[in-house]
């Protein structure tokens, strides 16, 4: 049995362990980028959500694991009527770099298209993600098209395959993680901005903080399995409290101050287009929900600010500021 080093083990990190919450919480953020130097646990926390992921009921055989209920099915599970429904357990896909786009997105039989007028799809990874978390670690190493295709699938839900006239589609829901290491190249501004958040990371420098850091790791590598359950009240606390943000984001309230506010941090911060603004909102609200709040604030969304706003902003060349203001309230009370 695989033992994933757990989530709530990781020491420090905050700002990628909250936008990798808030995505499980709210898949409609459009995913994260986590962006630092190699060994900050970057992978290990993507792999480390497999634990916070509850077990779902699906349809049975069904390749897309369709949840009736939870959106839009199949064309398989549409036309069946009491669908037998089976246990599932919610995981991280992951992508390799070196995957082609019918690895991806999947692809149709055109042989069976033109003699016999059947559609005949083979599966691609994109049918695996849905309803699950898609991992790409080093995602700059992507080809740019590819990054494209998932991240209108993770904005959109559906992954639609087109070839020579032939059209399927199927429902790929998925809460979209990409990691990478800037060193190795960036993505290109107008990819990043479809983020629904990216965090920057770097190794720890506090002593303290780094030696309990090195001591849980070597814990876990000599008994991963004693490790993990040592762990388990931590684990089972925080899938809790995922689950519960779930249920009250839909009655969370937005004050009619905070869409004044989000537009004036916008146009302060010299923000292209109006996305920034809605993610923004969302995330927020999102934040909200997983606090137990009844409404959001300004103090929501001056924490989750920097994670929507920072890879969206106008740089100048050489610029190695984030270019956030040190006063929130002077923006918002301007």
């Amino acid at each position: 049995m695989e033992h994933n080093y757990p989530f709530t083990a990781i020491i420090g990190q905050d700002s990628m362990k909250l936008a990798l919450i808030l995505n499980l919480i709210n898949p409609a953020l459009g995913g994260v980028l986590i962006r630092g130097e190699k060994g900050t646990a970057k992978s290990t926390a993507v792999r480390g959500l497999t634990d916070l992921l509850e077990e779902v009921e699906v349809s049975e055989g069904c390749p897309f694991h369709c949840r009736p209920g939870h959106g839009e099915l199949c064309a398989s599970c549409k036309d069946q009527h009491n669908l037998k429904l089976t246990a599932y357990k919610r995981r991280v896909v992951e992508l390799p770099v070196s995957s082609t786009e019918d690895r991806v997105v999947g692809s149709l039989s055109m042989e069976q298209a033109i003699k016999k007028g059947e559609k005949v799809f083979e599966p691609g990874l994109l049918a695996q993600a849905n309803g699950n978390i898609l991992y790409v670690d080093e995602i700059n190493l992507l080809d740019d098209h590819i990054v494209d295709v998932l991240l209108d699938s993770a904005a959109m839900g559906v992954n639609t395959v087109e070839r020579e006239g032939v059209s399927y589609s199927h429902p790929a829901r998925f809460v979209l993680v990409g990691t990478m290491n800037p060193e190795e190249g960036d993505l290109r501004p107008q990819l990043l901005d479809r983020f629904g958040l990216v965090v920057e990371i770097r190794g720890e420098q506090d002593i303290q903080t780094r030696s309990e850091l090195i001591r849980r790791r070597m814990d876990y590598e000599k008994n991963p399995a004693d490790f993990c359950r040592a762990w388990d009240q931590e684990q089972a606390a925080l899938r809790r409290r995922v689950q519960q943000a779930q249920q009250w984001l839909s009655t969370v309230q937005i004050p009619d101050a905070l869409y004044e506010d989000a537009a004036k941090i916008g146009v302060a911060l010299q923000v292209d287009g109006h996305r920034s603004d809605i993610v923004l909102l969302k995330a927020a609200l999102t934040l909200a929900a997983f606090e137990g709040a009844q409404e959001v604030t300004r103090e929501h969304l001056i924490q989750v600010a920097p994670m929507v706003l920072t890879h969206r902003m106008r740089r100048m060349p050489f610029d190695t500021t984030d270019g956030l203001p040190k006063d929130w309230e002077s923006i918002l009370n301007g």
